[in-house]
């Protein structure tokens, strides 16, 4: 057992023992301090890497911890994660070379955008009539434990995190103090009385890290301690379609889970399974995995996330469990088309560290004790975005909405105009995603438009390819969602 605790300016070394080898620890940031626990195999490698970096590549657990704060951040590797050229791999990288995927740079990794078996406007219509896999494993995964967890999501979002139920997850935001701006968006789901499960976006990691690390650092402590856990080289697949269910249930039993009933677990719930994999590799097989009902396809279906040791091989027996007729993988860009037909919102894009909730239309993750009472992150401005003008509220001066375009398809940076304003060629807004829906035959669109403008019904026009395009403001979803509720009895709505 080696433990490395080092901290100081500029770039220190300290010469230590990996397995009876020695090797150079090395450049160690002035704003951490680095606790590596691991047990260090007798055949390490002898070619002097840094710690840090053996450490990721084979596979114990590197613990950041920022200088003067008490809990620990803890990156779990276990080196399924490569890179090449410099983007990362997630585990399923060789799946999809193998399955002719088609590989693009995305938020750091490289990510199938579409496979040679469908085009992306075939795999959309596929996800939408039976079931598709995609690979998520670029999405940021973190675990928060302790008496402060709570506190502190309530403190950095507007979801009632404290009164969410175990099993149950809620879409949120982070949000920055003061303004309210969205740092992330974020799915939370409470996993126990005290541990959280989060995950993120992988293009907004650097921005997400630092800010959880301030935040915790700066946090009341009097509710006492929070661990934070960074869930390297897990996988997490989405399982999306009208025969997701079936797929999933049949794959579960074949992996010798008999007590799951899948029709008994709806929208926002979640469950922790063990699988019966064969041959077993190591003690690591044993783990659990989580399957977490919903998505982002506005389609019935599963967000499924995997400890390394078990990733290919359940991914692969989910693909032979469904089969070439009913399951296909599909890439970015069907992920893409059928999230803008969803209304759903992409970081970076549709969402920025200017634009409030209420702003986003997503007013709705504002929950009502947290109305009453604020205590989150920019209460002070969304609340007032809230409130009705009447009762002293400041209505956003611009919105989210969605828009159906005539012609051309609009994308994203397309000047929005308002075609009854005295003023020629106003402009009230822009696009921040567009593309033709397969699913409607119509040209969609989302973006953000000068309050009241905002109102479904409302004619505008967008500049595409320097003419002016026809268009009216319209209500999202595009295309109805097939969420699983149970609300809705035992289908879904």
């Amino acid at each position: 057992m080696i433990k490395c605790v080092r901290a100081g300016s500029g770039v220190a070394s300290k010469t230590l023992e990996l397995g009876g080898k020695p090797a150079l620890f090395r450049s160690i940031s002035t704003s951490a301090i680095v606790h590596v626990d691991a047990t260090l195999n007798a055949s390490a490698s002898t070619s002097r890497p840094g710690v840090a970096s053996w450490l990721l590549r084979h596979g114990p657990v590197l613990r950041v911890k920022p200088a003067g704060l008490p809990p620990q951040c803890r990156h779990a590797s276990s080196g399924a994660s490569t890179s090449d050229g410099g983007l990362n791999h997630t585990a399923l990288h060789e799946l999809h070379v193998r399955n002719g995927g088609k590989m693009v740079p995305f938020g750091g990794y490289s990510m199938p955008v579409q496979y040679s078996d469908l085009g992306v406007g075939d795999s959309h219509k596929w996800t939408r009539e039976k079931a598709s896999l995609f690979d998520v494993g670029h999405m940021v995964q973190h675990r928060m434990s302790g008496p402060g967890a709570a506190p502190l999501l309530e403190k950095i979002t507007p979801s009632s995190t404290a009164s969410l139920q175990t099993d149950h997850s809620t879409l949120s935001c982070l949000l920055h103090p003061a303004t309210g701006g969205i740092v992330d968006d974020t799915v939370i789901t409470r996993l126990g009385p005290e541990l959280f499960y989060l995950v993120t976006n992988a293009a907004c990691k650097a921005n997400d890290m630092a800010y959880l690390e301030e935040q915790i650092e700066s946090r009341d402590t009097s509710h006492g301690t929070v661990e934070w856990e960074v869930l390297n080289d897990w996988g997490l697949v989405a399982l999306q379609g009208p025969l997701s269910a079936d797929i999933l249930q049949r794959a579960l039993v074949t992996a010798g889970v008999e007590d799951v009933d899948l029709q008994a677990l709806y929208f926002g719930q979640c469950i922790h399974v063990t699988l019966n994999l064969s041959p077993k590799q190591s003690s690591d097989t044993d783990a659990p995995i989580l399957i977490s009902r919903g998505g982002y396809t506005g389609e019935d279906g599963f967000e499924i996330s995997i400890p390394p040791a078990l990733t290919v091989a359940f991914t692969t027996h989910l693909l032979e469990s469904g089969g070439r007729e009913r399951l296909r993988l599909a890439g970015l860009g069907a992920r893409d088309s059928l999230r803008l037909e969803a209304g759903m919102c992409l970081y970076g894009h549709d969402l920025d560290d200017k634009t409030t909730p209420v702003e986003a239309g997503l007013s709705w993750i504002v929950h009502k004790d947290r109305r009453a009472n604020g205590g989150f992150h920019g209460d002070e401005t969304i609340l007032r975005q809230l409130r009705p003008v009447k009762d002293g509220g400041s209505a956003p001066k611009h919105r989210r909405v969605g828009l159906i375009v005539e012609g051309a398809p609009a994308r994203e940076g397309a000047e929005i105009t308002n075609p009854a304003s005295p003023i020629s060629a106003e402009v009230v807004g822009r696009v921040t995603s567009g593309c033709p829906s397969p699913t409607l035959g119509k040209n969609i669109a989302m973006g953000y438009v000068k309050t009241p403008l905002h109102k479904a019904g409302t004619p505008i026009e967008v500049l595409v390819r320097g003419k002016r395009r026809k268009a009216e403001v319209v209500k999202m979803p595009f295309v109805k969602s097939q969420y699983w509720k149970q609300a809705a009895g035992t289908s879904p709505g």
